[in-house]
């Protein structure tokens, strides 16, 4: 899709396997694995309301309303340009008569309570946050990748904060992160979450997990408990049937029920 001034150059991509099309950005970052991870993880139920922080174009929170019929979503997302390709994905495949996007920092409970994400007002929140510390990690030169990738210090505190001033007492946090840096995951969820469940992915058998899905309710109590892992690739380097049955065939992940 060719770019007018002022506007994105995209291309549009089918995920969940053809059921949910993306418009994204030629350049920057590109929807992965991750988002549909996500969606898949969070669960939910017809009329809750789930936010997806840091929506980017959608692919999570559009994800999971393709995965749940009748569940409204809010996209927040801090650019502007990429908030309204996520509006824009959300009329592409039908959806807004129960998605919508607002541009909004994740990190301003004014202007998310300003936006109608007032406290206490969400079912489920979804995040996937940048995770590569700045200041250990090369980070790309292109500004929105930088943005959807690079973290400062505090930043995960910041967004897991921001995650229990919108969730209702019970409310469900659900979040991709690195797998080596599950301790501080766990570490900052500890004061307002508990019933904390964890889901490693692997990218093949025996090999260390890259990323975590961690589910957590607001206020829950109980130690943490480990799911079996995800495993993407078989030994000959194909999507195993586990994988294929999440990120094509739309199968729930859901850690923690609410």
């Amino acid at each position: 899709m060719a770019a007018e001034r002022g506007v994105l150059e995209t291309s549009e991509d089918a995920v969940l396997g053809g059921r949910l099309k993306l418009r994204q950005p030629l350049e920057g970052h590109r929807v992965g694995h991750d988002a549909i991870l996500l969606a898949a993880a969070t669960g939910g139920r017809a009329g809750e309301l789930a936010v997806d922080l840091g929506a980017g174009v959608g692919s999570a929170g559009l994800a999971l309303a393709t995965r749940i019929p009748d569940l409204k979503v809010a996209l927040v997302e801090i650019d502007a340009a990429l908030s309204r390709l996520a509006a824009d994905n959300a009329r592409l495949n039908r959806l807004d008569n129960r998605v919508r996007a607002i541009a909004c920092d994740v990190e301003d409970a004014g202007a998310l309570a300003a936006a109608g994400l007032s406290a206490a007002s969400a079912d489920r929140v979804l995040m996937n946050p940048p995770f590569h510390d700045a200041r250990r990690h090369n980070v790309s030169p292109d500004a929105r990748r930088r943005l959807a990738h690079a973290s400062e210090p505090g930043l995960l505190a910041r967004w897991v904060a921001s995650a229990a001033f919108l969730l209702k007492a019970g409310g469900v946090l659900t979040l991709i992160w690195r797998a080596d840096e599950l301790d501080e995951v766990l570490a900052t969820l500890a004061r307002d979450f508990g019933a904390i469940a964890v889901l490693p992915v692997q990218p093949r058998d025996g090999a260390n997990a890259i990323r975590v899905l961690v589910g957590a309710v607001k206020g829950g109590r109980g130690a943490p408990t480990y799911r079996p892992a995800l495993i993407l690739n078989a030994a000959d380097g194909r999507p195993t049937a586990a994988a294929e049955a999440v990120l094509r065939g739309g199968e729930n992940l859901t850690l923690v029920e609410g």
